[in-house]
């Protein structure tokens, strides 16, 4: 049974992906900041109450692993934030937390489970299409996210000689509860659902997908 860890597993999009991929018959090891699961899974894994913005909280569970006899056959990071905030009446505070929200998540995450990825193997990294084009108020986001894409390019280069691919999958809106609290007046249809990524997710985990490498994919819906 092959193999994948998923970051920011209790969310809305990586409990879509977790049990996605359960589905299809992966074994899922859950990372989480939240200590326990907000959500009933048949096929738990979980390692919970970790600060991936801390490098050395997440190179220890890397350390666990290995003690385990794990590998990894694909890691997929969800984990990350969002804020809104206009720049000039906002504060540099959202940029310093979309940096470690979005990107040191990201960037601790790959570097600390890299090693334990066999040969061949799929990293997962998630964008956003606001990235393409700042709207207003989307500035500390959107260049987060840009970073987690450039981060990806540079890491599927260092990768490449082992066998394993890195890609980026980036939405525009996702259908959560939250985003249709905060945006009631839009056609959520148009929206992209967690299972539309779950299943990309899983594809791009897949060897059919092998000749796809240091892409950002974008998954739009109807926008």
């Amino acid at each position: 049974m092959k193999t994948v860890l998923v970051t920011g597993a209790c969310g809305i999009v990586g409990a879509v992906v977790w049990e996605t991929l359960v589905r299809k018959g992966y074994h899922v090891i859950g990372v989480d900041l939240a200590d326990s699961l907000p959500f009933e899974n048949t096929s738990v894994d979980f390692r919970g109450g970790l600060d991936l913005t801390s490098e050395e909280a997440v190179q220890s569970l890397a350390d666990t692993l290995k003690v385990e006899g794990r590998t990894l056959d694909g890691l997929v990071n969800i984990a990350g934030g969002f804020v809104w905030e206009e720049m000039l009446s906002g504060s540099a505070g959202a940029w310093h937390r979309m940096f470690e929200m979005n990107v040191m998540t990201t960037l601790n995450s790959c570097r600390a489970f890299a090693p334990l990825l066999n040969n061949p193997s799929s990293v997962i990294n998630i964008g956003a299409a606001a990235a393409d084009k700042a709207g207003l108020g989307m500035g500390a986001y959107a260049a987060s996210k840009s970073a987690v894409i450039k981060l990806s390019e540079a890491l599927n280069e260092e990768l490449r000689g082992r066998g394993a691919r890195v890609n980026v999958i980036s939405p525009t809106i996702v259908d959560t509860p939250t985003n249709r609290a905060e945006m009631s007046d839009s056609d959520f249809s148009d929206w992209v659902s967690p299972s539309q990524i779950a299943e990309l997710a899983a594809y791009l985990l897949s060897t059919d997908s092998s000749a796809i490498n240091g892409e950002n994919v974008r998954i739009r819906g109807g926008v």
